[in-house]
């Protein structure tokens, strides 16, 4: 069912909703704010955070998945909002068991309880566009039934209005970064989470790409258990990500090593990658092995895009910069000139950087815990005096993913041999091979081609 057909799902009425909702909310904490200033008032920010991250959890849907961003982007919020949204991804607040029995009711009929052995009440993860019950199945397998929320066509819809209003409001104040194209592919990628049916399809394409890597695991959909807004899975056991930061350093290499294949691996072999790796979507399990969730939001890249990122990484090390030009064309920076070639490289270079030398590092070494903080600064502020720059819609996830897995590996404080790794990805790469691979792989699972 397509997001823009989706009927009650995605009604005007319930847009109209939608918008009262969140301004409602919305403005209720911008009053507070207006008022405590008006008066004089000091500041309450761990307050304000909590405010914030409250009113969006409670409202869902994109918003509440803007957050989660918000909440890794490099110093642009104060601590106290990035530890209050950070909370989103592993503990939003659920729907209550009124929903769940008209959920599961309208989507596998009034008998649907006698489909299941045992079905939890309770959500044991709640998230931007559904929530998670822990369920077993008739022959005593234990499951994961991922239920949308309702009126989630609608709430897409009516977000991306006014996210669209606010980047806007943005642009008038900075423009370092042209959002026009942030914005369909954002918009483009939120719809496509709504088809529950496309996640099952991902989940299948992931468990294949993935299958040599036995140190990663990826869940099996159930079909039978499954429709457009319902995705019942197998249950993989594991803990969350801050459960081990405190563990010896080579237990936390071994996490890194494998986060760095469960999402590497797909995204050099096969043009694809996972594009939320915020803390709820994946576990870790007590031997180090990576439990790898959630498959809405998934890119696939034309193979012209991957090359395009191991010749960067090779005009950085070589000092090559026609090849580096010719990088960036490739991906779709237009108006290309020296100053812009060389603020563009300073990011290149904090990301490339740890895999140029043949050693063991931490991924940076800055004694930050925001990954990239000093540098997306430098670079934010260059680019606004430039004149801004429009990014090509493919780095939104790409640039996402590799900011929030640095993210991790820089709280992990993991000591890799980052070049090793990478080079063993890259090594005799071939596009047109690539391309056969890819075009092979996305066919057998029904996954279109990259947009």
């Amino acid at each position: 069912m397509s997001p823009k057909h989706a009927g009650t799902e995605n009604s005007l009425r319930g847009r109209v909703k939608r918008y009262a909702r969140v301004g409602t909310a919305m403005g209720g904490i911008a009053a507070k704010a207006a008022g405590r200033r008006l008066l004089g008032r000091r500041a309450n920010v761990a307050a304000e955070a909590l405010a914030l991250k409250t009113v969006l959890g409670a409202l869902k849907g994109p918003l509440m998945k803007v957050g989660q961003i918000l909440s890794t982007v490099p110093d642009l919020l104060p601590p106290e909002y990035t530890t209050e949204l950070a909370q989103l991804q592993t503990n939003a607040p659920s729907m209550g068991w009124a929903f769940v029995r008209r959920r599961m009711a309208a989507e596998l009929g009034p008998d649907w309880q006698s489909r299941f052995r045992a079905f939890a009440p309770v959500a044991a993860a709640a998230a931007s566009l559904g929530q998670v019950h822990r369920a077993t199945s008739r022959d005593g397998r234990p499951l994961a039934c991922k239920i949308q929320y309702p009126d989630m066509g609608a709430a897409v819809e009516a977000d991306l209005v006014q996210l669209k209003v606010a980047f806007a409001l943005y642009r008038r104040f900075d423009r370092a970064i042209e959002t026009a194209r942030i914005h369909e592919e954002l918009s483009a990628r939120l719809r496509e989470e709504l088809d529950y049916r496309r996640e099952a399809r991902n989940m299948r394409l992931y468990g294949a790409m993935l299958k040599p890597e036995k140190k990663v695991h990826v869940p099996e959909p159930v079909a039978e258990l499954s429709t457009g807004r319902l995705l019942t899975m197998n249950w993989l056991e594991g803990r969350p990500l801050k459960s081990f930061i405190g563990a010896p350093l080579r237990f936390r290499n071994t996490i890194a090593y494998n986060m760095f294949r469960a999402w590497y691996v797909p995204f050099y072999n096969y043009g694809v990658i996972h594009g939320d790796p915020h803390l709820g979507n994946y576990t870790v399990r007590p031997d180090g092995d990576i439990n790898l969730l959630d498959f809405g939001c998934i890119r696939v890249f034309r193979p012209p895009f991957i090359r395009a990122v191991i010749d960067l990484y090779r005009a950085l090390r070589d000092g090559d910069e026609d090849l580096a030009v010719s990088a960036y064309r490739t991906w779709g920076f237009k108006n290309l000139d020296r100053k812009l070639i060389a603020i563009l490289s300073q990011w290149a270079r904090f990301l490339y950087g740890p895999l140029m030398e043949d050693k063991a590092q931490k991924i940076q070494d800055t004694g930050d815990t925001a990954y990239g903080a000093r540098v997306a600064g430098k670079v934010h502020r260059e680019l606004r005096e430039f004149g801004g720059v429009m990014p090509p819609r493919e780095f939104v996830l790409m640039d996402r993913a590799a900011v929030g897995l640095g993210s991790v590996f820089t709280h992990l404080k993991a000591e890799i041999n980052w070049h090793r790794l990478f080079h063993d990805l890259i090594e005799g790469f071939d596009e047109k091979a690539l391309g056969e691979r890819q075009r092979k792989m996305l066919a057998r699972f029904d996954i279109p081609p990259a947009d």
